[in-house]
């Protein structure tokens, strides 16, 4: 009997009834996240977890920070994944000379109705890129706190809503480039993820080129077709938030975000709302993964983009050359994993 109970044939039937016993039925959800992977296929070469968590954080209603040095396909990943959802896009290019009113708007004076009224700036749209994001000074980047937490911009005195789906997508050049200013740790708060892109590896790097090459005149948003509608996007989060997380789940992700906040190598550690995103964020991964409920792995998946942006190293042992991930998996580790 004990070896009936571990052969393929049971593992299969068993996965079957998990998968029939299901609250939720996922799999149109499933299936938009594949199609939505394989049209940035068509162009981006590798990069899978970028995508990936590109997707949930979208699922998750948050906003994206990538960084990473100019030439890695930053920006045509984020417009092709714009191209692929049916909404309405914009982006501004963050200088040091932009004004807060050359992203939100400004009111107008009409000669004819001799009354001010307001023109929307590009921050008035679905998908908003923001490229070198960090290039643009603080009281620009104040101008984002508002709409980027409550969806809606304050303007003489009146409140303008943004529709749904808004998401923010933010490119950054390391903070060691020149010409390049920190952001407040308020708006950095406010990013769901801060994704680092990394270079190809060398075998990528060859895909790149062929693909490239075979593409000949081409041009790559040419290549892309949107594939998910602002109403599948809503029913889809509407999904997300009815997934299953069990309280002993809740408490590992309190007990993380906790110690970052004692411990001897952080100078500043994580807020309550970085519980929510990782809450918020697992979610989301667990069901792209198909699954009701959240696991442990789903939470393991998130906590660095998540983090990284949130807690900042001691400055004797950011000197030591120790990262925020470092510490980030010595919590995790100190921490028993709930089953």
């Amino acid at each position: 009997m004990e070896n009936e109970a571990t052969t393929p044939e049971n593992n299969s039937e068993q996965e079957q009834s998990i998968q029939f016993d299901n609250r939720l039925n996922l799999e149109e959800l499933k299936q938009a996240v594949e199609s939505l992977k394989a049209q940035l296929a068509k162009v981006i070469i590798g990069q899978e977890d970028f995508i990936e968590l590109l997707i949930v954080g979208l699922l998750a209603e948050g906003h994206v920070l990538i960084e990473g040095v100019p030439g890695i396909a930053k920006t045509i990943t984020e417009k092709l994944f714009a191209k692929s959802i049916k909404t309405n896009f914009s982006r501004i290019q963050f200088t040091p000379d932009l004004m807060p009113s050359d992203v939100l708007g400004t009111s107008i004076l009409n000669s004819t109705s001799s009354n001010f009224e307001f023109k929307p700036g590009p921050i008035f749209s679905n998908i908003v890129l923001i490229d070198e994001i960090n290039r643009a000074p603080a009281k620009t980047q104040a101008a984002l706190f508002e709409v980027m937490e409550e969806r809606q911009v304050t303007m003489d005195g009146k409140e303008y809503k943004m529709d749904p789906p808004f998401m923010v997508l933010a490119t950054q050049n390391p903070i060691e480039q020149e010409g390049t200013y920190a952001l407040p740790e308020a708006q950095l708060d406010r990013f769901i993820f801060k994704i680092k892109v990394e270079y190809p590896s060398l075998e990528q790097e060859i895909e790149i080129l062929k693909s490239h090459h075979q593409r000949k005149e081409k041009k790559p948003l040419d290549l892309i077709e949107a594939v998910l509608t602002p109403d599948l996007l809503n029913k889809f989060r509407s999904q997300v938030h009815e997934i299953v997380i069990e309280e002993k789940i809740m408490n590992y992700i309190a007990e993380i975000v906790s110690r970052t906040r004692n411990h001897s190598h952080l100078f500043l550690g994580a807020s309550p709302r970085a519980s929510i995103a990782i809450m918020n964020a697992s979610k989301a991964y667990a069901a792209v993964y198909g699954r009701d409920f959240v696991i442990p792995e789903d939470v393991k998946k998130v906590l660095n983009p998540v983090l990284r942006h949130r807690i900042i190293l001691s400055p004797e042992r950011e000197m030591e050359g120790m990262t925020t991930e470092n510490v980030v998996e010595m919590i995790t580790k100190s921490i028993e994993i709930p089953r």
